[in-house]
């Protein structure tokens, strides 16, 4: 469709009552990103330009579009005055004169590109208005799309339809795509004379007819105008979503050992042959490259792992993690800002922030960089092959040399030289059998009590 321009309306200007929440509806994430940013990720997918109409939250609403699409264009819709009301406060963008106009909704997450191209391949036919449809076997609840002879004749809500035509199961969607020779003459011919008092963009059906002018309706799959009205449909939006992404994933060659059980963000990357075994999250902004495996509940966010890499089980990557080749962090271990090189281990029970852990450097069981006092961060440099000792407590800003050795247990406040050795344990007494004697005392006065 590149030879034709394109304009996309999106609608999100609804309250979302029915969400209960202080958020603007559109603004609810599936799978990390807010609905309507999904519906732009749609428009942008196909071509042309966007433009969103904002109503209530427009502050919020504006603000989480610029920032995602600093291309798109927003409008307020003042007053709610219904769908054709709000497509036309756009007015300015629709003047532009493309060649197509897009009306879409902005709490329609699951909406494919392949389902807009397929709404504008009738508008090259002089076709003037394309209305999105699906068939359902429980129609009730939906206005039905009445056809003859492959033109779309009217949309009928289901409190007017006769008895036969409650019986079609062709439904509409809502979102349309319109001739933009066309789109402004039939808008502005919509009023409001009706029980609402509102302008429906549902009535362009009847003017562009009795204008003899071509009305069809193309068919999609029902997930693509799913909209969203309270949180029950936002979870079954959520579950759709992840279904196709893992579908997505393990047909590019990710192996997932229970798909059903990980949860992906919507700009998660993997490589192919990758395994991620069940029960990890991947939180926004995680790039795995190939032939890593990533083991059972883990978490990952904001983090970058190179190939060969191995995680978990039970292991959080937070902002920053950056894996280098080959490198492992296991079972119980966090991540945070820091740098694992090539090899390295960090096996165990540890925690590793504001860091850079050298190539090949091994950190024991339980170990710790200490990077916070209270009011700043501090960084820990631990340099290539060094070995840390376990349940070590590593206090920044601090230094570990190449090759250095902290022995178990010590609590390093100073830099280490390369290939240095250094211990920071208390010394340790011993008193024989005092401990036979401590029992015996504590055994006696427990009785008395």
């Amino acid at each position: 469709m590149t030879e034709r321009s394109c304009l996309s309306i999106i609608l999100a200007a609804g309250e979302g009552t029915r969400m209960k929440s202080a958020l603007p509806k559109v603004l609810h994430p599936v799978a990390g990103l807010p609905i309507v940013c999904h519906v732009i990720n749609a428009a942008r997918a196909n071509g042309g330009e966007i433009a969103v109409v904002t109503g209530h939250g427009a502050e919020k609403v504006g603000a989480a579009v610029k920032d995602f699409a600093p291309e798109a264009n927003t409008f307020i819709q003042a007053e709610r005055k219904g769908t054709a009301h709000a497509v036309l406060a756009a007015r300015r963008a629709i003047e532009q004169g493309h060649d197509d106009i897009l009306v879409m909704f902005g709490d329609t997450p699951l909406i494919e590109v392949a389902a807009l191209e397929a709404a504008r391949e009738p508008l090259k036919r002089g076709v003037a208005v394309v209305v999105m449809g699906f068939r359902t076997d429980n129609p009730t609840g939906y206005g039905r799309l009445i056809e003859d002879n492959g033109e779309l004749v009217a949309i009928r809500e289901e409190r007017d339809c006769s008895e036969e035509e409650r019986r079609i199961k062709f439904c509409n969607g809502g979102l349309m795509a319109i001739s933009g020779e066309h789109a402004l003459a039939l808008l502005d011919a919509v009023d409001n004379r009706n029980a609402k008092g509102e302008f429906y963009l549902t009535d362009i059906i009847e003017i562009a007819r009795d204008r003899n002018l071509r009305v069809v309706a193309e068919e999609v799959a029902f997930e693509n105008v799913l909209g969203i009205n309270n949180r029950v449909e936002l979870s079954a939006a959520e579950a759709i979503w992840q279904q196709r992404k893992r579908r997505e994933m393990m047909l590019a060659g990710v192996t997932l050992t229970a798909p059903e059980t990980v949860y992906f963000s919507h700009d998660t990357e993997i490589g192919q042959d990758t395994v991620i075994e069940p029960h990890v999250f991947f939180g926004p902004s995680v790039t795995v490259a190939e032939s890593v495996v990533i083991h059972g509940f883990s978490h990952l966010e904001g983090a970058r792992i190179a190939s060969g890499a191995q995680i978990g089980p039970y292991a959080r990557l937070r902002p920053g993690a950056d894996l280098h080749e080959k490198a492992k962090v296991g079972n119980f271990c966090e991540i945070k800002k820091a740098t694992i090189e090539r090899g390295a281990k960090v096996n165990h029970l540890t925690y590793i922030g504001d860091a850079r852990i050298g190539a090949e450097a091994n950190i024991g069981a339980g170990t710790i960089t200490c990077n916070y006092d209270g009011f700043s961060k501090f960084f820990t440099d631990v340099g290539p092959g060094a070995f840390i000792g376990s349940n070590s407590s590593l206090v920044a800003p601090i230094s570990i040399g190449s090759g250095a050795y902290v022995a178990s247990g010590s609590t390093v406040t100073e830099d280490v030289p390369d290939g240095g050795l250094a211990f920071g344990r208390a010394r340790q007494t011993t008193l024989p059998d005092r401990g036979r004697q401590l029992r015996e005392r504590l055994s006696a006065a427990k009785k008395a009590k």
